[in-house]
């Protein structure tokens, strides 16, 4: 039988990856002249810049990944082992991969996690450390030390609930949300985060500090649900990761391993249409089934298969990608009304390493004079404020082999409003694009910044929006709040055609990099229940695709194991 994933982001590779091991013929289809998504790569002027995600965790998933076999999807391992969970499963120094993970990328932790600069130009290291972090909280606000043990105590309940026992719960019907609200509402967990944070601190600064991460996945913390606290004991049990050579070399590994499983990848492959049919004479058989047989190109090849898995933009996917009269459960006005992410400038930049040490970190939130006035100017007013907070990468402190000597290659991410607030970003983008320079100035991040600058270029949400086919330019999908989280976020497994799933960002559990890794398998267990049911019986008897019917039948004996 055969497979297409649309899209190669790590949640379309990781669920291709996942297919192979089902058993599957997988072909990867990537708009794009290289593979990655949102985590390409761009090289310039001999720099390399990760133009995506930076912030690697939950190693364990990575690893998981790469031991995978054709034929053995291990499906029913479980998801957390005991030994996951133990002191030495935190790794702090040294390499962060396991042994199937070293054989195709170098993975090292990163420490501090982050440095958190805020207006005032002081700041705070989180490194997980119980000891230093309670140090920073009792010079900032002794009152707030026994807050943050509160806090603790209640993350890490949230963390066990939501994450150990929930993360790999498809919401695939209202009753599997209704089972979990009890105990969400113990938890205090559907509050918003902002509001959760602050009922156990007095300062500004720390309510900032234990609720900013939701920003990295798109999530507004005044309005997501206070259960994102698990973010905070997902970094602090298993730490943050970087891949030596950027994420792209993650990417690179996982083409690898793809292409070892007998899996393909092709680039410059714009999915024109996913085709599907409706039952009227065709080989699915019943009228009124609708039916994904695979996918036609720009170019007008068409690629068939029995299981299509789309890895782009969940309302693209459904705008562009299927048909009006294919999609009861999901018309246009329900896409369009949904809320999405705040989008991005990214200014990426390599200059030359000033003469006296930096004090930033690896990665860095340069946080600005106002927080929640200006989350509320991005995601509710959509309007461009003067004032503008950054997360700043800045790699070549781990790893100087992406700038060429003696330089640093860096980007600077700015939230902005989606393109659905109207803005001009040819007129816009370098006005903001010089005042974050300035800001990095004149604030004594980089010092001389502008004379030893070597090369920059900048994207804007044109950029997320037109290449990125993102709606409305969105940079991580459907935003994550209460209303659309659980069996309200897009699901998984298709209610409008069979043989169609989804992957990444937008579907259930979220977005992160250990989110659509996390999406990714559980895509391949709702596809290896389908096997189990027979979904795909009459398609395959009708279909010369090969395959592996032995490899499907054990996937789908491991499916019911899991399940």
């Amino acid at each position: 039988m055969r497979a297409v994933v649309i899209g190669s982001g790590i949640g379309g590779l990781s669920a291709a990856i996942r297919l192979c091991s089902l058993g599957f013929d997988v072909t990867v289809l990537e708009r794009a002249a290289t593979p990655g998504g949102r985590a390409m790569v761009r090289k310039q002027d001999g720099f390399t810049f990760d133009m995506g995600p930076t912030v690697l965790t939950v190693p364990h998933f990575i690893e998981e990944l790469f031991r995978l076999e054709r034929g053995v999807p291990e499906l029913d391992v479980p998801d957390f082992p005991p030994e996951l969970l133990t002191p030495d499963a935190r790794v702090t120094e040294g390499t962060s991969g396991g042994p199937a993970t070293s054989r195709y990328v170098d993975i090292v932790p990163i420490l501090p996690f982050y440095r958190i600069f805020f207006a005032d130009g002081t700041w705070f290291d989180y490194d997980g450390d119980p000891e230093r972090t309670v140090a920073q909280i009792r010079n900032i606000e002794p009152a707030d030390v026994a807050g943050y043990e509160r806090f603790h105590a209640d993350a890490k309940a949230i963390f066990e609930r939501g994450f150990l026992e929930l993360g790999y719960t498809h919401f695939g019907d209202i009753a599997s949300m209704l089972r979990v609200v009890p105990d969400l509402l113990r938890l205090d967990a559907v509050r918003s985060l902002f509001s959760f944070t602050s009922r156990y601190f007095r300062s500004d600064k720390l309510r900032q500090v234990f609720s900013f991460e939701t920003l990295l996945v798109g999530g507004n913390p005044l309005r997501v649900p206070a259960i994102y606290a698990m973010i905070h004991f997902v970094e602090k049990t298993w730490g943050i990761h970087f891949a030596r050579g950027g994420t792209g070399a993650l990417v690179a590994g996982m083409v690898r391993k793809l292409e070892e499983l007998g899996g393909r990848l092709i680039c410059d492959a714009d999915v024109e249409q996913i085709e599907v049919d409706d039952g009227a004479g065709g080989p699915a058989g019943r009228i009124g089934r609708r039916v994904a047989t695979g996918v036609r190109l720009a170019d007008g090849r068409r690629l068939p298969a029995q299981v299509v898995v789309s890895n782009a933009d969940w309302a693209m996917t459904n705008l562009r990608l299927l048909a009006p009269q294919h999609r009861p459960w999901t018309p246009d006005l329900l896409v369009k009304a949904q809320h999405y992410s705040m989008s991005l400038l990214v200014i990426y930049f390599g200059f030359k390493a000033p003469a006296e040490p930096l004090q930033l970190q690896h990665h860095n939130i340069l946080l600005g004079p106002r927080y929640e006035g200006l989350l509320t100017d991005i995601f509710d007013r959509k309007v461009l404020a003067e004032d503008f907070s950054q997360y700043l990468h800045l790699p070549t402190l781990t790893d100087p082999s992406l700038a060429p000597p003696g330089h640093h290659a860096a980007y600077t991410l700015i939230p902005v409003p989606h393109k659905g607030a109207g803005i001009d970003w040819s007129v816009v983008g370098p006005r903001l694009t010089e005042a974050v320079l300035t800001d990095l100035e004149e604030r004594g991040f980089i010092p001389g910044l502008r004379e030893n600058l070597v090369t920059m270029s900048t994207i804007t949400p044109d950029w997320f929006e037109g290449p990125l086919s993102s709606w409305l330019g969105n940079a991580f999908g459907v935003e994550p709040r209460l209303t659309q989280s659980a069996w309200f976020r897009p699901h998984n497994r298709s209610r409008d055609v069979e043989g169609l799933y989804l992957v990444g960002a937008s579907a259930q559990p979220g977005a992160g990099t250990p989110s659509v890794m996390m999406s990714a398998k559980m895509t391949a267990r709702l596809v290896a229940e389908d096997v189990a049911a027979g979904v795909f019986a009459d398609r395959a008897a009708s279909a010369a695709s090969g395959g592996a019917p032995t490899d499907l039948h054990a996937a789908a004996k491991l499916s019911r194991a899991a399940t």
